[in-house]
């Protein structure tokens, strides 16, 4: 038996042939994710509104599917806690809506502190556990963490355009990863023909 993995070759295969197929739709919707997400990092300022906007509409749809829901089921015993979550999600969706400014305020502060948090856990557990390659976990952790503190520190300013350029960025590597994506399917290697 061959020591070789044969477990990307395997997920190579998977759908290989469909991919394939659309390779050039792949290709068009990263360039596009790409153009979206310069678009954004240049003009964070409205790619942030636009954000917390989407966002409080998405509350308010699912806070009043989970406010009629509560209804629908009023004789189950969770009936208060659905229909109590339902309309905080409402009131929070129209708050995001009628005030994006203070949303994005309250969204980068809450983005800034999840940074700080989730830095200063990698960077525990990098030191605490014996991982193999741990400075990369310590690292990650250190970079993390400055990026939250580096946030905090700017805010209220950061909470303008922070959720922008972080949309953009993902966009960027989004599309990207889709560009990458096609030009592989388009011509396999070798290895995954077989």
């Amino acid at each position: 038996m061959s020591d070789a993995p044969i477990l990307p070759v395997s997920i190579a295969r998977i759908g290989l042939h469909e991919l394939r197929r659309s390779w050039g739709w792949i290709l068009a919707i990263g360039i596009v994710l790409i153009v979206i997400g310069t678009a954004a990092i240049g003009r964070s300022r409205m790619a942030t509104f636009s954000t917390v906007v989407v966002f409080g509409w998405l509350l308010i749809i699912g806070g009043a599917i989970q406010a009629l829901h509560a209804f629908a089921m009023r004789a189950w015993g969770g009936f208060l806690v659905q229909l109590i979550g339902g309309l905080q999600a409402l009131v929070v969706g129209f708050m995001m809506v009628a005030h994006p400014a203070a949303g994005a305020l309250t969204l980068t502060i809450l983005i800034a502190a999840g940074f700080m948090i989730g830095g200063m856990f990698r960077i525990a557990a990098g030191i605490a556990l014996d991982l193999p390659h741990r400075g990369w976990v310590i690292l990650n952790g250190l970079v993390t963490l400055a990026l939250g503190v580096l946030i905090w520190r700017q805010w209220p300013i950061s909470g303008l355009w922070v959720i922008g350029l972080f949309i953009g960025i993902d966009f960027i590597f989004t599309g990207w990863s889709l560009v990458m994506l096609a030009m592989v399917v388009k011509n396999p290697p070798r290895t995954a023909m077989r």
